[in-house]
């Protein structure tokens, strides 16, 4: 890299920092080592590393997920394993892409689009909460990027910058049951990524999941406290699924996962690492 492409480079990260703006994306094709080859709309954003679309990513979730079952990808962002999910799926299943930051949504809405004919993604502006509420999405950092929900747009917690229109906050389980009961009896596969809210999350699907015992795979986020952790170890082995630690979520998936068959071995405080579990 040359020094003019550095500060270049520098200085776009620094504007993106203090300065609101909507960036676009690019649609990369990638060929997969089967010959598949799918399209993904990668953000512009200079704060965030482009994403890969992997042949791992796209088998691991065909293990859990038939071809016409239903996918719910909760804390979607861009789509990165919202498209996997739907490729998976193939185009007589679906996938619902939930996330309530207004920014990356316009972006998964793009990868919504793409893939036409082979994937069938429905991208959904919403936050999975406890009950019906508005929020409001706030920011450390102007591009928007990462942030977290609050119900005062005064309210400092996550940053100074915030969306000025609010953003509803919904039971996922009502939602589905209203909206979607012809493709629940399909449901195979949620993936929770809600940076430390997940088993929260989890916990107004509890319904959902004792009727239709899908695949569940969550963040154990670093941040989150020993007690979560338990509550969340408890929890799945209530359904009694098994549960694996994949490690990280990213392009290339662990082909051989840890089993967790104690709390002693849920992914320790202070590290974030990603959990799969399952109905044997």
């Amino acid at each position: 890299m040359s020094i003019l492409s550095y500060l270049q480079g520098s200085f776009a990260r620094k504007r993106a920092r203090r300065i609101y703006q909507q960036y676009g994306t690019r649609v990369d094709l990638f060929r997969l080592k089967n010959g598949e080859t799918v399209e993904f709309a990668n953000w512009l954003n200079p704060l965030i590393q482009p994403k890969e679309i992997t042949q791992s990513e796209i088998d691991f979730f065909r293990k859990y997920m038939a071809p016409g079952s239903l996918g719910i990808d909760i804390g979607a962002n861009i789509g990165d394993k919202t498209v996997p999910m739907a490729i998976a799926a193939g185009a007589d299943g679906l996938v619902l892409g939930v996330d309530p930051n207004p920014t990356v949504f316009k972006v998964l809405e793009a990868n919504a689009r793409l893939n036409a004919g082979r994937a069938n993604i429905v991208p959904l502006q919403l936050a999975a909460t406890e009950t019906r509420k508005q929020f409001y999405f706030a920011s450390s950092e102007a591009s928007m990027s990462n942030g977290g929900l609050i119900e005062n747009p005064n309210d400092p917690l996550h940053g100074k910058f915030k969306h000025k229109d609010p953003i509803q906050g919904v039971n996922l389980a009502e939602y589905l049951e209203e909206f979607y009961p012809q493709w629940l009896p399909k449901l195979s596969f949620i993936k929770l990524d809600a940076e430390g809210w997940d088993y929260f999350i989890l916990k107004t699907l509890i319904p959902i999941v004792k009727k239709y015992r899908p695949t569940i795979a969550m963040e154990v986020y670093h941040r989150i406290s020993a007690q979560t952790r338990s509550d969340m170890f408890s929890l799945l082995k209530e359904f009694n699924y098994t549960i694996l630690n994949i490690g990280t979520f990213e392009g290339e998936i662990n082909a051989d996962p840890t089993p967790i068959e104690s709390l002693e071995q849920m992914p320790p405080l202070g590290h974030t690492e990603n959990i799969v579990a399952f109905q044997p």
